[in-house]
């Protein structure tokens, strides 16, 4: 009976979803890329959060200053939520972001920055990062790419420039 409760007890612990890093509010104070800014979090540290699911062009490269611009407009000195989920570095986070939409100001803070990137053709979909999303987002982020794609939006608009 004792080797039943204790087999019960372990499947449940190995069941329990992966733990991810704690949530955090903090201001978005540069964008370095279309996949990449700083923000700083309540306590003033400077962190460099790297968009989960999401490879822009670097600025620079073909829709590299579009997609930063983008990104730029829906950020940039606004207060994010910062959805952690693995560190890469001491001040270098992958994670998900999120803002209160710019014209619904009592929305909270409900749009997916990474998504929106995505579906404005602004980035592509990293299929490396699928493992640390959950199976919605899994299935959302490249279904946003394709629909980009489809529609021509940004990289995508240039058939030249769509080959990874």
């Amino acid at each position: 009976m004792h080797q039943l409760i204790l087999i019960a007890l372990l499947i449940g612990i190995l069941s329990l979803p992966k733990a991810t890093l704690p949530d955090f509010i903090a201001e978005v104070v540069a964008v370095d890329a279309g996949d990449c800014v700083e923000v700083l979090d309540q306590s003033r540290t400077r962190q460099t959060v790297c968009l989960l699911g999401v490879l822009a062009p670097e600025v620079g490269q073909p829709y590299g200053d579009e997609s930063r611009a983008r990104l730029n407009s829906l950020v940039l000195g606004r207060e994010v939520l910062i959805e952690s989920v693995r560190k890469k570095a001491p001040a270098l986070l992958m994670a998900k972001v999120w803002v209160e939409p710019a014209d619904c100001a009592s929305c909270g803070k409900t749009l997916d920055v990474n998504h929106a990137q995505l579906l404005a053709g602004m980035a592509r979909w990293n299929p490396s990062h699928a493992k640390l999303l959950s199976a919605e987002e899994g299935g959302r982020y490249p279904s946003a790419e394709e629909e980009a794609r489809k529609r021509q939006w940004g990289l995508w608009s240039d058939a030249e420039n769509a080959a990874p």
